[in-house]
């Protein structure tokens, strides 16, 4: 089932400049007691029931997993070749020109996703490639309060996890947060976990490095970065290994050894 959004680019009642309609989202309901729900984002191109049959067989029982499916829209970077995306991308590097609308609307698509879960549940949000960057896009609304266009973010988020991805918006996004102090006092206390192969060849190592650089020089105290020796655009069952571990023990979920 589809899910459109209609999402303005202000807070008055203009309408807004396009239209992204989401594709099917699919559910890993918990096998055990539900304590966090996390909305996991898959990549360009994919959709997210090949996330979802992973992360079923991912061991963490406590975990609602909400795999939602990106609007289907023309890609710059792919020549304008049409595919599902978050956002639109000319390139992946510091220099490239972001898609503020398009990063505001799958952000909101996403915390529209987690406010219907109950009050003691632990919300996050993962993802990978630009999934991940979409996750940590979240990761600094959540901090600055707000989604780039200025209407309030509306979700407390306890963990983001991204693996093989990057920072939307690193140029100004120090300066957004030390220019306020709850953004500086939500960032410092917001865990994120960020994992990137050295033979990444679709989104540099170093472009990551330096996004969880960025990160931990705008005030994101508990961030852990892991790099991962020969690894390329893809994930290796090590990886998600380390990833349940620090779940497991930053949304502190039975089993956990901390």
């Amino acid at each position: 089932m589809s899910y459109q959004q209609h999402f303005s680019t202000g807070s008055g009642s203009r309408p807004a400049r396009r239209n992204f309609e989401f594709g099917r989202t699919y559910v890993v309901r918990p096998k055990g007691k539900h304590q966090a729900t996390i909305v996991w984002l898959h990549g360009l191109g994919d959709n997210g029931s090949s996330w979802s049959q992973q992360l079923e067989n991912l061991p963490l029982p406590n975990i609602k997993w909400i795999c939602p499916t990106a609007p289907t829209r023309p890609v710059a970077m792919l020549g304008g070749f049409t595919c599902t995306a978050w956002f639109d991308v000319g390139e992946i590097s510091e220099d490239s020109p972001d898609d503020w609308e398009g990063l505001d609307a799958s952000a909101a698509h996403v915390a529209n996703l987690l406010s219907t879960e109950p009050a003691d549940v632990k919300v996050a949000v993962g993802g990978f490639s630009m999934g991940a960057a979409t996750a940590l896009y979240s990761a600094t609304c959540a901090a600055l309060g707000q989604y780039g266009n200025g209407n309030a973010y509306p979700i407390n988020l306890r963990a983001v996890v991204g693996l093989s991805g990057w920072l939307p918006g690193s140029r100004s996004l120090r300066s957004k947060v030390e220019g306020s102090h709850e953004a500086a006092r939500r960032a410092a206390s917001l865990p994120l976990f960020l994992c990137h192969g050295t033979s990444d060849d679709v989104v540099p190592y170093s472009y990551g490095e330096k996004s969880a650089h960025c990160l931990n020089a705008a005030g994101f105290r508990h961030l852990t970065f892991k790099s991962y020796e020969g690894l390329g655009h893809y994930t290796v069952p090590g990886e998600m290994d380390e990833a349940r571990n620090w779940l497991t023990a930053r949304l502190g979920l039975e089993g956990s050894r901390y």
